[in-house]
């Protein structure tokens, strides 16, 4: 699998406009306050690690790609960026950070109970996980069908609703779990947002 996101970040072209960036830099910045330690996990190559320490908050960097960090450090040179094995544990000691912030990355992760595991043991008690993911609701599979969100050669793992969201979160004793849809139309929503807290 990391070969696949090496090769996939090798063939991104240097000037990618990732989707929905704008909504997603006013979540991020939304969840942090200055002084936070925050852990962006999966920041790919860092647009949205750079809007969160402008907040003022010490934020790290987080990547399985070697390829998308040397974008990465190319453009934010002033960042904390660091690699970490795609199926082994984060390179972070316990209780490391009050916020942990990945957007559009749980979709793509094989191994769902294990990260969100080590999202738990990273995070301070009190601390919230904050992340973006694509809204699968019921609507948008009824009129484009599953097939469109979910390629056989594709890297979306997982199709999540605002109610798989929200039970996952649960079952791994997530407080204060709040998730709703942004960005489109009501009804047509495309990103789930959720915010949690690790008791």
């Amino acid at each position: 699998m990391k070969e696949y996101y090496e090769d996939l970040w090798e063939r991104l072209p240097a000037d990618l406009d990732p989707p929905d960036l704008e909504l997603r830099t006013r979540l991020s910045r939304a969840n942090v306050r200055a002084g936070d330690r925050v852990l962006d996990l999966g920041c790919g190559a860092a647009e949205l690690t750079a809007a969160i320490a402008a907040t003022g908050a010490r934020v790290t960097g987080v990547e399985v790609a070697e390829a998308a960090l040397r974008r990465a450090r190319r453009d934010h040179p002033e960042l904390e960026l660091v690699l970490a094995p795609i199926d082994g544990p984060l390179p972070f000691g316990d209780v490391s950070f009050d916020v942990v912030w990945s957007s559009e990355v749980i979709e793509h992760v094989g191994d769902t109970a294990r990260w969100l595991s080590e999202v738990r043991r990273v995070l301070a008690p009190g601390g919230v996980l904050v992340l973006t993911t694509p809204n699968h609701s019921r609507l948008r599979l009824a009129v484009h069908g599953v097939d469109r969100y979910s390629e056989p050669l594709g890297d979306h793992l997982h199709l999540y609703t605002a109610r798989s969201l929200r039970r996952l979160l649960e079952d791994f004793h997530f407080d204060h779990i709040r998730v709703r849809g942004v960005g489109g139309p009501p009804l047509w929503r495309r990103l789930l947002t959720a915010r949690a807290v690790r008791p």
